[in-house]
């Protein structure tokens, strides 16, 4: 109790000064084994700083190289052949193996990588250890390296082996050319498997060859290179009179549209 000016003045201990609060300062952990610091904020706010890190250099990155576009899909196209996007192709690689494709595409679509996976979900659990050196984690460093060495691998294979110029004709942008498929010229087009394998149903192009409206090429050129073929296009493959072959040439080489129209 303090007294001044005919006032009484009474401190109560339940009531503490503002000059005697304590700052937020994050407890030491350097007395308990297994912990170094507080997971709010001093770890979470690293964790947030080097997400935010990524998430920039990300946009970046799609700012400076938007992703691609392709011709517009066309469902009647059998030859073209779908291309997963780069962070799939270790998955699309897999498929190609024996074990995994054909009869037992379950697994590989399925099994195989639902046992990577759940291996993953499962690595906090299995090795919960305090630890942090991962020499000192043998189970959840030696499921991390196997999952990354063979993402890496696959996704190697999958570039090395995939046929990158047929995928680059297959998905060009094509002009807007429109294909009178009503004509007698379609319909004989429409007979002819060999030439349909890599030009495609709409004759636009497929998975080996381009469009075959992509040259400027007259009547007399066109029936040259289905007669004598061209370099990557064997000859004879045309199944017909000549009249009508004279037909679809004249179609070829007036871009799709019948020439006495």
């Amino acid at each position: 109790m303090h007294r001044g000016k005919g006032m009484k003045f009474v401190g109560d201990s339940r009531i503490p000064a503002k000059e005697h609060r304590m700052k937020n300062i994050p407890k030491d952990y350097s007395e308990y084994p297994g912990k170094t610091e507080a997971f709010w904020p001093n770890f979470l706010l690293k964790e947030w700083m080097v997400g935010a890190v990524f998430l920039i250099g990300y946009l970046i990155l799609t700012v400076a190289h938007p992703a691609p576009l392709e011709r517009v899909a066309d469902p009647t196209d059998s030859g073209y052949i779908p291309l997963p996007d780069w962070y799939f192709l270790f998955l699309y690689q897999l498929l190609k193996y024996e074990f995994a494709a054909g009869e037992f595409t379950v697994i590989g679509a399925v099994v195989i990588p639902g046992i990577a996976f759940g291996a993953l979900l499962l690595a906090p659990w299995l090795d919960n250890g305090p630890e942090r050196r991962p020499i000192k984690r043998p189970i959840a460093s030696g499921i991390m390296l196997l999952a990354v060495i063979s993402i890496i691998f696959l996704t190697w294979e999958s570039v090395d082996q995939h046929d990158w110029e047929a995928a680059a004709r297959q998905g060009a942008m094509q002009e807007d050319i429109e294909v009178d498929q009503t004509s007698e010229a379609f319909e004989i087009w429409s007979t002819q498997a060999s030439c349909i394998a890599c030009h495609g149903g709409d004759m636009l192009g497929g998975a080996a060859a381009p469009s075959v409206f992509a040259s400027d090429l007259t009547k007399e050129e066109v029936i040259d290179i289905i007669v004598n073929g061209a370099p990557g296009m064997p000859a004879d493959q045309f199944e017909g009179t000549d009249e009508e072959l004279e037909i679809l040439a004249a179609f070829i080489a007036n871009d799709g549209q019948d020439p006495e129209e």
